[in-house]
């Protein structure tokens, strides 16, 4: 194969800058895709200062019609994707009894939708090839659930459920699909809007943590950068929890 296209999704900030940045380092051309256009476009900057190869798109990952667009583009300047992680998506802190149909449908639209449809778009690619990647960004919530956020965590417990799912649908095509449920991951919008409102201090929330810190969105990305490589090519339908410790299996 030549150099292999990455598609990132949310890789504006956080997790998926930090992914973007990696695989790049890497060798991998990389679409840096954002519902937001300005925060992806610096972040492709970013690599290409650092001397690889990236591009920006603006896309919402729920809406076929724009992630059809993103995808053509990336095969016309970059190639075929072969690589696909899934780590866009929606949280959001809300008492249960305070849910509403819209809420509940949002939540499952971006989170769940929105890793069926960029996935299918670039299935033909990772076929045409017989190789491909694809890393879906769960949570450790969807694990051990989590106090006001029903709708988030069934979200992320669907993301799980779809790559065991696929795991085994695509793993004969040479398609491998793992998942990475983080833990805590400072600089991540889950993050900073779930900070202020635990029960307990920070400082006694990271006592609880074998290895006593926060993520880093680094810490994410290494894990990815392995399971998009060829070493990880008999790593298939897996949970690879990076959290610390937080959540042991």
């Amino acid at each position: 194969m030549s150099q292999k296209v990455a598609l990132v999704t949310g890789a504006g900030s956080g997790i998926g800058a930090a992914i973007s940045r990696r695989l790049a380092k890497e060798g991998m051309a990389v679409c840096v895709l954002d519902v937001n256009g300005e925060p992806a476009a610096k972040v492709a900057a970013e690599i290409e200062a650092a001397g690889g190869k990236a591009i920006a798109v603006a896309a919402s990952i729920a809406r076929r019609d724009q992630m059809t667009a993103a995808v053509q583009r990336v095969r016309a300047e970059l190639g075929p994707v072969t690589v696909l992680v899934n780590n866009a998506g929606l949280s959001e802190i809300l008492p249960f009894e305070e849910l509403t149909d819209e809420l509940w449908d949002r939540m499952f639209e971006v989170n769940v939708k929105g890793f069926f449809i960029p996935t299918q778009l670039v299935l033909p690619d990772m076929k045409a090839a017989g190789w491909g990647r694809i890393v879906n960004i769960s949570s450790s919530s969807a694990q051990t659930g989590a106090v006001g956020m029903a709708h988030y965590s069934a979200s992320k417990g669907a993301v799980i459920a779809m790559t065991r799912t696929l795991a085994q649908e695509l793993g004969p095509l040479g398609i491998t699909v793992n998942n990475i449920p983080p833990g805590s991951v400072q600089g991540t919008i889950l993050y900073e809007t779930t900070k202020d409102r635990f029960a307990i201090p920070l400082e006694q929330l990271i006592k609880a943590i074998p290895v006593r810190r926060f993520g880093e969105p680094e810490d994410i990305a290494n894990a990815c950068a392995w399971l998009v490589s060829e070493a990880s090519g008999y790593v298939n339908g897996q949970t690879i929890g990076v959290n610390g410790g937080r959540v042991v299996s």
